[in-house]
């Protein structure tokens, strides 16, 4: 393993636990401990925690910074109370995604931003050459800290466990508080479709933490089993299906944008969207028969054999037991039904455009 990779404060941990390690993003992450299918059917039917460290934490505070993160993200910060946290996107000048992430509002004028891995020199960089104000103060504290995203039908009972009874915040929102010496922020979010929650602490407290949720029931898991559930969503991920290139309106993600407010970077490209159309939106496919896992870049084509497009995601789902990917197609494909084909190491899978997502519970 190339040591240019940055390592996560729960390394060692990893390596307890036989963990497979890869590069992903510029961090050495666990891609699996044991079986990807197991892994994801614990997080699916039990608990699951994963190591989220390599995320970016940009902290924003000081007067004005709910008005100036107004205009530089593009859901509604003035929406949020203390202890709410929202779904958003940064965006260029163009309307094209530089970031998407949580923004959490931690206090009046106290914000939390937690970024893709890929992505935090950059937003960081947007960000404070957009920072006109000088009372607000912007800093990245991303490599003081370790992160532990906990997911799950089960997840109430294994944090009151870990908590000593505490109960979990309500969905969306923040608790921050101290216990046995450490300092937690505790956000009710997650990346899966299930239940679950996203700790942030001091890197040198990560790895305990991490153990504390072992020892209460749940089950570690890596950047496999991360990958499928949430292309089970339809979830984008940043540099795959999200780029600088595609806007959120295009990746079908319009409902984070609020287009009402009087100004944000990028909101004039997308308000002409809106009103001219798109030409390609980002759309969900299901082969419909087994064969070879379909990947990213499998190229999908037209029943008369016009190649369309190729895909930005693409797995094998392990609830639907076929192949689901996305891909950017045009509009006029992209509706539920549509057949398609994948093409995947020549050979061409029966395909078509799927509803959202494509795993409901039962």
């Amino acid at each position: 393993m190339s040591r240019e990779l940055k390592e996560t404060p729960l390394r060692e941990v990893h390596l307890e636990l036989g963990a497979k390690l890869v590069g992903f993003a510029g961090w050495e992450m666990p891609i699996r401990y044991g079986s990807i299918l197991e892994e994801h059917q614990s997080v699916r039917q039990g608990t699951g925690i994963f190591d989220i460290s390599h995320m970016g934490h940009l902290h924003v505070e000081g007067p004005g910074s709910s008005e100036w993160l107004n205009r530089m993200l593009t859901n509604n910060v003035e929406k949020l109370s203390d202890g709410e946290a929202q779904y958003t996107f940064l965006l260029n000048e163009e309307g094209g995604v530089i970031d998407d992430l949580i923004l959490y509002r931690l206090e009046e004028s106290s914000f939390l931003l937690v970024v893709n891995a890929a992505r935090v020199a950059e937003a960081f960089a947007w960000m404070r050459a957009n920072k006109t104000e000088e009372e607000i103060d912007l800093t990245d504290q991303s490599a003081e800290m370790a992160g532990m995203a906990v997911q799950g039908p089960l997840v109430a009972e294994v944090y009151s466990r870990i908590m000593g009874g505490r109960t979990l915040p309500r969905r969306n929102e923040v608790d921050s508080f101290e216990i046995e010496g450490h300092r937690l922020t505790v956000c009710r979010t997650g990346y899966t479709g299930e239940d679950g929650f996203e700790l942030f602490c001091r890197a040198g407290a990560g790895s305990y933490w991490f153990r504390r949720a072992l020892e209460d029931g749940a089950r570690a898991c890596g950047l496999g089993a991360r990958d499928t559930l949430r292309l089970e969503m339809c979830y984008p991920l940043n540099g795959s299906d999200l780029s600088s290139e595609r806007t959120p309106l295009e990746s079908g993600l319009g409902f984070f944008v609020d287009l009402e407010k009087e100004d944000f970077v990028g909101r004039e490209v997308l308000l002409a969207q809106k009103s001219e159309g798109l030409s390609e939106v980002l759309t969900p496919l299901i082969c419909l028969e087994s064969g070879p896992p379909i990947r990213p870049g499998c190229k999908v084509f037209a029943p008369d054999g016009q190649e369309l497009g190729r895909l930005t995601s693409g797995t094998l789902s392990p609830s639907v037991g076929v192949g689901i990917g996305m891909a950017y197609l045009p509009c006029d494909i992209a509706q539920v039904g549509t057949a398609v084909s994948v093409e995947v190491r020549g050979r061409m899978i029966p395909a078509e455009v799927s509803k959202k997502p494509f795993y409901k519970k039962a």
